[in-house]
């Protein structure tokens, strides 16, 4: 008896409150009040724990690899000095003055060690977890997510704020890969352009939706018939991606929350009105409308890829629009109740060299790099690993990007234990750490 009451604790799907009256009845069986008490608060800790799981991610991703000792994890040989932050004994750049009064809602970790030295094998391993592979694409941490949570509202599960300008050689690295176009990203325009709209999400005024369901059903007919001759998969997936098109067309709200024009100007001025800010106020409507996931900010003007005149990028170009739309994009979330449910995550794909080039620039570093996370029922206002007096090697805690993943998985009630299987039979880990062994989730966060 005591087994069975072990397995009917176990999860909150398995335990109910019907559940806990019908073994307090078994009293008479060696069950005492005392003993079905504890195994109500158990049943109330699991239900309060599964509550908490967060439900989105919003990924600001710091394209060019942001500079470790000029950002969060400062040392002496940062021409900017550190300051302190609202939790005593964390300090970070004084180039972040917003974020340090914030620094209670954001976790460091400052001792990621990542492969590749080169952007493009770092930016691959960054988005998905694993070494580049000419002949072997995988999902990104984003379609992952989107398969794995699925959509919400006919929201499109995954999206990508703005859509790549330059370096457009990464965008394949954020894919679904062979998960397939339903996980894949929706890419848009910079929502700070004056022009900016997605187009297709709304209908012209002069067809009414019962109008276009009539065409629809002439056109399904129509498809029916050429079915019956020609049969693709490539045809079956465009069907299924077309069907949840027309489902967003016709969901009232979908176009709206792509809508900046319904914040207040208050609202856009606190983000900032440029790329940076107005990218992570989009991702915040997204995630409040039930998008599941967005990577926003990286692919605007500004690049982390500090080679030349490292500390003129870092004060006139790159740290002031993350701290104000960082900072903005925290205390909007937790303003509307979102925080606890919205994971950020605030990363690039390595960091930079500890010492300064001939070019007053720094180099690409990836041995022992700084990431910033916070929200969705992380535990928050602590820093995970020390690196060594220049903020060059790990002294403790080497942590992986497959034990981030994990992390994420495991606050979005995700198994991280989790391995795809390929077209060509090979099984691949969704949380792939060093040595290929699964990533592991960060017990200090989670």
């Amino acid at each position: 008896m005591l087994k069975q009451i072990g397995c009917l604790c176990g999860t909150k799907e398995q335990f109910n409150r019907r559940d806990f009256v019908r073994v307090g009845s078994l009293g008479f069986l060696g069950i005492n009040l005392s003993q079905a008490l504890r195994l109500e608060a158990a049943f109330k800790q699991i239900n309060a724990e599964s509550e908490k799981k967060a439900k989105a991610c919003i990924l600001v991703w710091l394209e060019g690899g942001p500079s470790q000792v000029d950002t969060w994890d400062p040392k002496s040989n940062s021409s900017f000095r550190p300051i302190s932050t609202n939790v005593p004994g964390i300090q970070i750049s004084e180039l972040l003055p917003l974020l340090a009064k914030r620094m209670d809602k954001l976790a460091l970790i400052r001792t990621i060690k990542s492969f590749g030295n080169d952007h493009p094998q770092a930016v691959h391993y960054s988005a998905t977890g694993h070494l580049h592979n000419p002949a072997m694409q995988f999902p990104s941490l984003g379609s992952v997510v989107a398969k794995e949570l699925g959509s919400q509202k006919n929201m499109p599960p995954y999206v990508i704020v703005p859509r790549w300008e330059r370096n457009t050689q990464y965008q394949d690295y954020f894919k679904s890969a062979f998960l397939g176009p339903d996980y894949a990203p929706m890419t848009i325009p910079d929502p700070s352009n004056q022009e900016f709209e997605v187009p297709n999400l709304t209908l012209p005024k002069s067809l009414m939706p019962a109008a276009v369901e009539n065409r629809r059903s002439f056109l399904d007919t129509v498809d029916r018939l050429y079915r019956q001759k020609v049969e693709s998969v490539e045809h079956t997936k465009l069907d299924a991606f077309i069907e949840k098109a027309w489902n967003m067309i016709l969901t009232p709200g979908v176009g709206r929350a792509f809508d900046l024009s319904e914040e207040s100007q208050k609202t856009r001025d606190a983000y900032g009105q440029d790329s940076v800010g107005q990218s992570l106020l989009l991702a915040r409507r997204l995630v409040e409308a039930g998008t599941r996931f967005v990577t926003a900010a990286g692919f605007h003007e500004n690049s982390w890829d500090t080679h030349l005149d490292n500390d003129k990028g870092h004060r006139d170009k790159l740290t002031p629009p993350l701290d104000r739309s960082l900072s903005a994009l925290i205390d909007d979330l937790e303003e509307r109740g979102l925080y606890e449910s919205t994971i950020v995550l605030v990363m690039g794909e390595f960091g930079r060299t500890p010492h300064i080039n001939p070019a007053l620039g720094r180099d690409h570093w990836p041995l022992c790099w700084s990431l910033a996370i916070g929200g969705g029922g992380i535990k928050t206002g602590q820093v995970v690993g020390q690196s060594d007096e220049q903020g060059a090697y790990i002294l403790d805690r080497p942590v992986s990007i497959g034990d981030v993943f994990a992390t994420v998985y495991k606050a979005l009630g995700i198994d991280w234990h989790k391995e795809y299987m390929t077209p060509v039979g090979r099984p691949i880990k969704i949380a792939n750490s060093f040595d290929d062994l699964t990533g592991k989730p960060l017990a200090e966060l989670i």
